[in-house]
């Protein structure tokens, strides 16, 4: 028999407005993730030729993750797969190197060091991987791509475990990267200190460091 009072009336309406809501972000996800998919997609096939002097770079913001021998470390948004090579020399032959992406062109441009890691396609916000199970997760480029940034940092916090560290990466600054697309750095800049160390310690992170250079953008933080 259903339920008269006043008290049961209220409970159906917020309960309609909460289904409501989670329709509402569902369908906002699988819009930002198609939207990436296609914007990566189309690129996957060229991307190393246009930037093909980055590797150096790579390599010495992996050097200062803290990666060592026989660790896990996961290349979230791995795309061609570039730093799968450096995490696979940091963590040798006993480590492990896992690379995480949307979209299948890339992943199939990252086929090509398969030697030195495992590919997952996979939503980054969303990681078919048990808790605490990582020393590491780089992630080049990947926060301004993350349909829902606080849910994503939220996630990569829930695969590393205490002690171990988010390298968020770019190989150029905020400013360089801004001029690349002909616009200015913007007060909402995801990327800026005072909007990305709050987030980070929200979602689980202790933020130790931020460098924002002409030819680097690196983000060391350790999960708490």
């Amino acid at each position: 028999m259903d339920d008269p009072t006043p008290e049961a009336d209220t409970r159906t309406h917020a309960d309609t407005r909460a289904r409501t809501a989670a329709h509402a972000h569902t369908h906002t996800h699988a819009h930002e993730l198609a939207e990436t998919r296609a914007f990566f997609a189309e690129r996957a096939a060229g991307w190393d030729a246009k930037f093909p002097d980055d590797g150096p770079r790579y390599a010495a913001a992996i050097a200062e993750t803290g990666l060592a021998a026989g660790q896990f470390a996961i290349d979230a948004g791995c795309g061609t797969g570039r730093a799968l090579p450096l995490l696979r020399a940091a963590v040798g032959p006993s480590g492990t190197v896992l690379g995480v992406d949307l979209t299948p062109e890339m992943l199939a441009q990252a086929a090509a060091h398969r030697a030195d890691a495992a590919l997952v396609r996979a939503d980054c916000t969303r990681l078919p991987l048990p808790d605490a199970a990582a020393d590491l997760v780089f992630g080049a480029g990947l926060i301004s791509h993350l349909p829902g940034p606080d849910a994503g940092l939220r996630e990569l916090a829930r695969v590393t475990r205490p002690g171990g560290r988010l390298a968020l990466y770019h190989p150029v600054g905020r400013a360089a990267l801004a001029a690349r697309h002909g616009r200015p750095i913007t007060p909402d800049d995801l990327r800026a200190r005072d909007n990305l160390f709050p987030r980070l310690t929200a979602a689980g992170w202790k933020p130790l460091s931020y460098t924002d250079e002409p030819e680097r953008f690196l983000v060391l933080a350790e999960r708490a």
